[in-house]
């Protein structure tokens, strides 16, 4: 079998500078050597899954999870930046991390200053209910300080999704809705409830609120180009786990940061947090050779157990063991281990030999991991995070690493946040401006020992429209709404759920520009003097223009497609400003 895709080929080193760019960020990455740095501006962080190879003995956990957070502990002392703690469920032997919220709860108690970053929280509805990572991530953001970071993510192991009963195929519309209700969440008093395809709540006051305002910064896992992508149009920041080379890191932080400067962002928060951050195996150590011994095993370990769970793996719970598989079999999988040699070479993340492949990434000398991290630096890289715990690598050699990494490399490397900040400020404004603002509730919601109020309990229950259209596919629906009556009573029910009170402020026709059946029709919803009227004529002065296909349209309206997703993703073009989408989402409540 050949070697996951992500080893490739030998490091050739780059020692160009950056060009010239039009994005104002570029500025902070360029090498500053008037103040005594030589590497240029990063920030580093450390890295937790709680790896335990079998077999394991009496009380390994406890011991690994106590280690850790004397690691943590060490690290805060010494200057890391961040701390990035998983979320992982039934993954035997590669991640024990399965309640990362209570351990970065431990790390918290523990530290005055460094960031406490869930890399990530899993956010398909299954896994953690939206309001739960609310209140979770607000409680850990008080206790700390205000010291939190909000990672997120959707899974993709078989192992968690069929375990929590999580469709593939859907996690990713969950995870965009669940991240847009949690960032509500945390802004809107109260939470204006919420009516998706995958999340129905009620409107309801979610407490505590976090230190940070408006929220902790967000983040998402990437292991694709894609995601990097996503990532910058959500205005959010990335978490590459792919052990990319400087080299390709370069091109991934040129598209991130090019689409985060453009109109392509609408952040998926109430703050846009424009960062990239790669991670690799680290040990260091001031002999070469010493370093490759303590640390490249549980690197390859690290590697060939994602491997087993995400690529090629044949899992038998409490049954397989993974750590003897691993050292059966690393050499056909990417993991040769004798060709990882001390020759003070630039360190190359991924290498290829004689037909072998084998993964490296920061095991070396402080010389050697100043030069591998300076290179990311010059690529466009804001924050370089180390695996260090990982297989069997022992917890006084990983602290030896941080001393020596903190002592000889950290101090070559400038920590410019705040610097970039303001010279972003500019672009995270524009960018903020093409979002929707929070929600504002008006009128009385009362919860009574009875129940929810009438109108808003029924509207939360699939009615038989609803029922109906989630039976038909997309070629049942566009014949449907080909007809013209269809589509009026359709548009009519529309105009029932209009409550107009609730949004005084708006006056105006909402212009639908449905396409169905090869034939387009055009139908206005207006509101004036406290009143919704359907109308057949088209508007001459539309205050929002909705254009969609017949089923991309009834699946909004049955609340099977969440119309940001559907704007986001092509499927419907939308005409308008903020203010009159925000009353219109008032007048819908």
């Amino acid at each position: 079998m050949p070697p996951p895709h992500w080893i490739r080929t030998r490091l050739v080193p780059s020692k160009a500078t950056l060009p010239g760019r039009e994005i104002p960020l570029r500025l902070s990455h360029s090498l500053d050597t008037r103040h005594g740095y030589d590497g240029g501006s990063m920030q580093f962080g450390i890295f937790y899954e709680h790896q335990i190879p079998r077999p394991w003995g009496e009380g390994a956990e406890e011991r690994l999870l106590q280690e850790a957070l004397d690691q943590i502990a060490l690290a805060d002392r010494l200057g890391f930046h961040y701390v990035w703690e998983v979320e992982h469920h039934f993954l035997e032997e590669y991640s024990h991390s399965s309640a990362p919220e209570v351990f970065l709860a431990a790390a918290s108690q523990r530290t005055k200053r460094i960031r406490l970053g869930h890399g990530i929280v899993q956010l398909p509805n299954e896994f953690n209910h939206p309001a739960r990572v609310a209140e979770r991530i607000a409680t850990l953001d008080l206790i700390s300080g205000g010291r939190v970071e909000f990672g997120t993510g959707e899974a993709s192991s078989q192992a968690e999704l069929g375990g929590f009963g999580v469709e593939r195929t859907l996690k990713r519309e969950q995870w965009e809705e669940s991240l847009d209700a949690v960032t509500r969440m945390f802004v809107e008093e109260p939470f204006a409830g919420y009516q998706g395809r995958h999340l129905r709540m009620p409107p309801r006051n979610v407490v505590p609120k976090p230190k940070q305002r408006p929220h902790p910064p967000l983040w998402v896992a990437c292991s694709r180009r894609e995601t990097i992508l996503l990532a910058a149009r959500k205005g959010i920041g990335a978490l590459s786990f792919s052990f990319l080379e400087p080299e390709e890191a370069r091109e991934w932080a040129e598209d991130y940061y090019r689409i985060i400067a453009s109109e392509e962002c609408i952040p998926a928060g109430f703050a846009v947090n424009p960062n990239l951050a790669v991670a690799l195996p680290m040990m260091c150590h001031s002999d070469e050779a010493t370093a490759i011994e303590r640390g490249i095993d549980g690197a390859h370990f690290f590697g060939y157990a994602l491997s087993h769970y995400y690529v090629f793996g044949q899992h038998r719970p409490a049954r397989t063991n993974v750590w003897e598989e691993f050292m059966a079999r690393r050499r056909d999988y990417g993991f040769a281990r004798e060709i990882v040699t001390a020759d003070q070479a630039p360190l190359g993340v991924k290498l290829l030999q004689h037909g072998l492949g084998s993964l490296r990434g920061a095991i070396g000398t402080p010389d050697q991991i100043a030069d591998l991290v300076s290179r990311y630096a010059q690529a466009g890289v804001d924050q370089v995070i180390f695996v260090m715990q990982a297989g069997r690598n022992r917890h006084e050699h990983i602290c030896e690493s941080m001393e020596l990494f903190a002592q000889h490399v950290l101090p070559r490397f400038a920590d410019r946040q705040k610097e970039k900040d303001v010279r972003l400020a500019e672009i995270k404004s524009r960018a903020l401006a093409r979002r929707a603002p929070a929600r504002r509730m008006t009128g009385d919601y009362v919860i009574t020992v009875q129940g929810e109020p009438g109108a808003l309990t029924a509207a939360m229950k699939p009615n038989l429209l609803t029922r109906w259209i989630r039976g038909m596919s997309d070629a049942q629906l566009d014949r449907l709404l080909s007809f013209r009556l269809v589509t009026l009573l359709i548009l009519e029910l529309l105009r029932r759920r209009l409550q107009p009170g609730k949004a005084p402020e708006f006056q105006g026709d909402l212009q639908y520009e449905i396409t169905a059946g090869g034939r387009k029709q055009i139908l206005v919803i207006r509101v004036a003097g406290g009143e919704a009227s359907l109308r057949t004529e088209a508007s001459t002065s539309p205050r929002l223009v909705f254009r969609a296909s017949g089923a991309v349209f009834a699946r909004m309206l049955s609340g099977e497609l969440n119309a940001g997703s559907a704007a986001l993703e092509g499927a419907l073009d939308l005409d308008g400003n903020f203010r009159s989408m925000d009353a219109l989402q008032k007048m819908l409540a």
